[in-house]
Parts: structure tokens; C-alpha cells; sequence
């Protein structure tokens, strides 16, 4: 085992003590809650699963919440599975999608399983007693018009509850969100296995 140095570690101590008052300091002065306007854009890997890694810590927290998704409903999802198995009770999911806009071909029916999602989503963001709503790839449905964008933009900032965290998630968010929105996340794609050759897989992808 190795030996520490002792004077190392009271320099190591005495740094630390100074952190720490700092950020005690900070956080004395972050009082306020509010529902925060989430985004998770980009073009790499993990905007839905941290979305939906937030959605069972909220469940953790038995805070209720929902799912609506607007471009993979026809995926059999392990986030599907398992919140529809084991806590239907706190969180609603609603897969209101038919497949990628490139497996339809059809954008009038792009346009209209949009716009029943958007319903569905307004409904759930209205009602109080749901603290969090994530709108599963949203982002792409705006980005090809299959949803009225300052509709959308205008009910999050006028009509969303005081308290209610809404999640949006889906590559090239609009800048007109980023600049609405309190959190943003974007992903940096650095290396991903597809390009490899290597198809999605369970507990990976899906």
C-alpha cells in the first residue's frame, strides 16, 4: 500500500475546507424552485435515455409524470416496459408515434400523429398533478414542421404550470427553445457503433 505524503494531504485538506465555503456560500444563495423548460439535443447518443432517466427519478420521488412520444411509438422500448409494468400508477405513456418520418413516407400522417401527440401533451402539461412531462423527440417534429413551432413556444411559456418540468428531446432543437428553455444539454457525438456496422440493440437503443 502506498504512503501518503503528510503535508500533501494538508494542502489537500486546506483546498478542499476552501471549496466547500465557496460553495456553501453559492448555495446560499439558490432559494427559488420553478418548473424548469428542459432541452436534450445534438447528434449523439443518450437524449431520450437521460430523458427518461429523469422521468423514474421523478418516480422515485413519487412524483407523477408522463410520456408522450412523437416519433417511436411503434418501438418495443425497455423505458415502455418497464413503466407500464411496474408504475402505470405515477407515469402515463403515451406512444403517439408510427415509426421514423423515413419508415412512413407519409407526411400527412407524419403531420397528423403529430399533432394528436401535441394534443395529448397540452392535456398533461395542464394538469397540475403531473410535476413532469417528457416529449419524447419532439425536437424532430418541429424541425420538419409537423408542428406549429411558436404554437408550441408560446404554450410553454404562457400556459405551462409554475411547477411542472417539461422535457424535450430530439437532435436540432430550434435556437427559439434553446432560448426559451432553462436547462439545455446538448450531445457530442464522438464515436458510435453503427458506423461500425453494428446494428441498435436491446438495453442499448431500446
Amino acid at each position: 500500500m502506498s504512503q501518503t505524503d503528510p503535508s500533501e494531504d494538508a494542502r489537500h485538506a486546506a483546498k478542499m475546507v476552501k471549496i466547500k465555503a465557496a460553495r456553501d456560500r453559492m448555495m446560499a444563495t439558490k432559494q427559488g424552485e420553478k418548473g424548469l423548460i428542459i432541452v436534450h439535443t445534438g447528434k449523439g447518443k443518450g437524449k431520450s435515455s437521460s430523458g427518461f432517466g429523469m422521468i423514474l427519478r421523478a418516480i422515485a420521488h413519487q412524483m407523477p409524470c408522463a410520456v408522450v412520444q412523437f416519433i417511436k411509438g411503434g418501438w418495443d422500448t425497455g423505458e415502455r416496459r418497464l413503466i407500464e409494468a411496474h408504475f402505470p400508477d405515477l407515469c402515463q405513456f403515451h406512444a403517439m408515434g408510427e415509426g421514423f418520418t423515413w419508415e412512413t413516407q407519409d407526411r400527412a400522417r407524419d403531420i397528423a400523429a403529430a399533432g394528436r401527440g401535441w394534443e395529448m401533451a397540452k392535456r398533461l402539461i395542464r394538469d397540475e398533478a403531473i410535476r413532469m412531462v417528457l416529449l419524447d423527440e419532439i425536437n424532430i417534429a418541429l424541425r420538419y414542421g409537423y408542428l406549429d413551432a411558436e404554437a408550441v413556444l408560446s404554450f410553454l411559456r404562457d400556459e405551462k404550470p409554475p411547477l411542472t418540468h417539461v422535457i424535450l428531446t430530439g437532435r436540432n432543437a430550434l435556437p427559439e427553445l434553446i432560448e426559451l428553455a432553462d436547462l439545455v444539454t446538448e450531445m457530442t457525438l464522438v464515436k458510435h457503433p453503427f458506423r461500425d456496422g453494428i446494428k441498435a440493440q436491446p438495453g442499448v437503443e431500446f
